[in-house]
């Protein structure tokens, strides 16, 4: 009682904020860059997609965790709604392995291209596929990596804007001809999320938080505000550095860029896929985003960024031991107090 009434922290609370993000600037692109992918063995595939953040909802499931206290029985957890719209391979990359690393060999583009590609990029006008795609298949011996390169379509998605995005995602696969043929086959063509990821499977999810500008140390860092008799400010630290090192250190909470930061959120479970965007959208759209036209991807949990920003989905690159025999069953979706969704429906 005595600490409460000298206007005390009762409890331990130091400053928020891990300095391992150190320094915390802007990032240079609006949606994140990967730079590391799983080993993977089994059917051809891509190793991700990528889809735009609707907004959030609550669903009710049945918990199928291993070993979780909750299991069998019904839970109430928030999701988010990404819409993952189908994904045009524009082109095919392949990789040599050098002392270096990997080298870009040859590339090979599709004959014809989605509508807005041209916003994006100065595409040829006199392509002759069938001699670049033969050219490119003679170089199959050297190449140790095939990636895809990907072109998003806004258009069918429920953003407000036209200009695709240009992404790359690498082919994985039992060996260099099985990822030739798969990229071959899909090339000029269209992928949809459900043939790249499946319900109940864990992904990494990649994305660029939502900006929140230039903040004061107690936002940014969660310093304490001194009380009001303190000489020249109040919400900052009481001092910036001893005499001896004569320096500020790194760790010292200090004014700065506050959010806009590309952050990877491991293990995120999908627990449902769908083909119908109007099953999952509320009355009146997604505040800041509207409504959901193509496929969506139902993630567990919440992902960092802001309504419309850009989510890039990925293969766990550290998955947990065990996975789930099946996705857990649906209960209910929220998306009015008279309209919702069951699993059944």
């Amino acid at each position: 009682m005595e600490a409460l009434l000298m206007g005390h922290r009762k409890f331990h609370a130091p400053k928020h904020g891990s300095l391992a993000f150190l320094p915390r600037g802007r990032t240079k692109r609006i949606w994140g860059r990967i730079r590391n992918w799983p080993e993977y063995s089994g059917e051809p595939t891509i190793l991700g997609f990528a889809g735009y953040k609707a907004g959030m909802t609550h669903v009710v499931i049945v918990d199928n965790t291993p070993h979780s206290p909750y299991y069998g029985q019904e839970v109430i957890k928030a999701a988010t709604v990404i819409e993952a719209p189908p994904l045009f391979v524009f082109g095919i990359r392949g990789y040599k392995q050098t002392h270096t690393g990997l080298r870009l060999l040859s590339e090979v583009w599709a004959s014809e291209y989605p509508r807005d590609a041209d916003r994006l990029l100065t595409l040829p006008k006199n392509y002759n596929l069938e001699d670049k795609l033969n050219a490119f298949l003679s170089l199959k011996d050297d190449f140790s990596k095939i990636t895809l390169m990907l072109l998003t379509q806004p258009r069918s998605a429920g953003v407000h804007k036209k200009k695709p995005e240009l992404l790359e995602y690498p082919v994985g696969a039992n060996s260099i001809d099985d990822a030739l043929n798969f990229a071959t086959q899909y090339l000029g063509q269209t992928i949809t999320v459900d043939k790249v990821l499946n319900e109940g499977q864990y992904v990494d999810v990649i994305a660029v938080t939502k900006g929140l500008g230039f903040q004061g140390p107690v936002k940014r860092w969660g310093v304490r505000i001194l009380q009001h008799k303190s000489r020249k400010t109040k919400r900052g630290v009481g001092s910036i550095n001893p005499w001896h090192p004569n320096r500020v250190m790194y760790s010292v909470p200090r004014a700065g860029q506050m959010g806009f930061f590309q952050r990877t959120e491991y293990n995120k479970l999908i627990i449902k896929i769908g083909s119908v965007g109007k099953e999952i959208t509320p009355a009146g759209g997604f505040p800041h985003y509207g409504v959901v036209k193509s496929n969506y991807v139902l993630l567990l949990g919440s992902v960092p960024g802001k309504p419309t920003r850009l989510i890039r989905l990925r293969y766990p690159i550290r998955p947990y031991r065990y996975t789930l025999e099946k996705p857990p069953e649906i209960k209910y979706i929220h998306i009015t107090s008279s309209n919702v969704v069951t699993h059944n429906e």
